[in-house]
């Protein structure tokens, strides 16, 4: 099974790239974060023209998740038990042996903006969440997939120097973080490493590889020992129109 999680910066915009990539890379599931769209704007007919189910959460221009799957899509939820905000941040989906979430994580924008207590509160809920779904379930394949805006070490990103009192490397998102895999989930790209999956638009990042991971693959033990591999596509972050993350993809024997 092969899946993917892409931080697309509007599907619409980026239609035609979607299904691209979906036949390039031989996608089951794809899971997308910033739609920047409503559930009516979402462009499901060409995608469902190419064999995929298609769940979407959108509430106006901005946020955004969805799920494509051609290997089934089941029980899909809207955000999860707790969830602060209100936001278009979070749905979840079965998708064959898999329950899948794809997850935008709130920026956080600077460390004394109020979006950066609600980031943390809105990260503590998730582990609570998932803590409840592997006490009930343990042997699930559970999957947690997006933009999660945090490198999880100073090593995921180009030049921690230049993050120094700044979002998505403080010492309480990374905490946060690591709630998250407490509860029961492992970074697989961490034991799989496949390299930034972000580059600004600003100052020539991409083509200096001045890049971050901050698009993660959370999984449970079952998906721990089921993943065989992971890279990022980085050619989708190449060209007129691309977004500025690339698609981070893994390869699962469930």
């Amino acid at each position: 099974m092969r899946i993917a999680t892409w931080n697309v910066n509007s599907a619409r915009a980026r239609v035609q790239r979607i299904e691209d990539f979906l036949t390039r890379q031989d996608i089951d599931v794809l899971l997308l974060q910033e739609t920047k769209c409503t559930d009516a704007q979402f462009p499901r007919e060409p995608l469902e023209a190419a064999g995929y189910e298609v769940a979407h959460h959108g509430l106006n221009q901005w946020n955004g998740v969805a799920i494509l799957s051609r290997i089934g899509l089941r029980d899909p939820q809207a955000g999860f038990p707790g969830q602060p905000g209100g936001e278009a941040r979070a749905l979840g989906a079965t998708c064959g042996p898999l329950r899948c979430w794809s997850l935008y994580i709130p920026n956080g924008r600077g460390i004394t903006d109020p979006h950066y207590a609600y980031k943390l509160h809105w990260l503590d809920e998730l582990a609570h969440a998932v803590a409840d779904s592997l006490r009930a379930d343990p042997e699930q394949a559970l999957l947690l997939s997006g933009d999660f805006n945090i490198a999880p070490r100073d090593e995921d990103v180009w030049d921690p120097a230049l993050f120094d009192g700044r979002t998505h490397v403080t010492a309480p998102e990374r905490a946060a973080l690591q709630t998250l895999l407490d509860a029961g989930l492992h970074d697989l790209t961490e034991e799989h490493p496949a390299g930034w999956t972000y580059w600004d638009y600003k100052a020539g990042r991409f083509q200096n590889d001045e890049g971050m991971r901050i698009d993660l693959h959370l999984g449970s033990r079952t998906l721990r020992e089921a993943c065989r591999g992971a890279r990022v596509d980085k050619e989708e972050r190449v060209g007129r129109g691309a977004s500025d993350h690339a698609p981070l993809i893994i390869d699962v024997d469930l």
